[in-house]
């Protein structure tokens, strides 16, 4: 989308400055910094919570071995494309 901002001439210069310093353009370097004060301003963001599954039983599988993790890895990934 294309607008038009107007802002002090020395505020431009830096923000060609920098641009050019990181190799970018001054539109990316204006992106980081609206992005940023946004984010400063809302907090950050809320990150999704990780379920855990667990289940009952007491230990490994009979016939399984705690040093045989490619038997392991194997079995919790069969019947899923794994």
């Amino acid at each position: 989308m294309k607008t038009t901002v107007e802002m002090s001439d020395v505020l431009l210069r830096r923000a060609k400055k920098l641009a050019a310093r990181r190799g970018t353009t001054l539109r990316a370097v204006i992106e980081d910094a609206l992005r940023a004060a946004l984010e400063a301003e809302e907090g950050p963001r809320a990150v999704a919570p990780i379920r855990t599954h667990t289940f009952g039983g007491r230990g490994l599988q009979a016939g399984l071995s705690w040093s045989d993790w490619a038997t392991i890895r194997a079995m919790s990934y069969q019947g899923r494309g794994g």
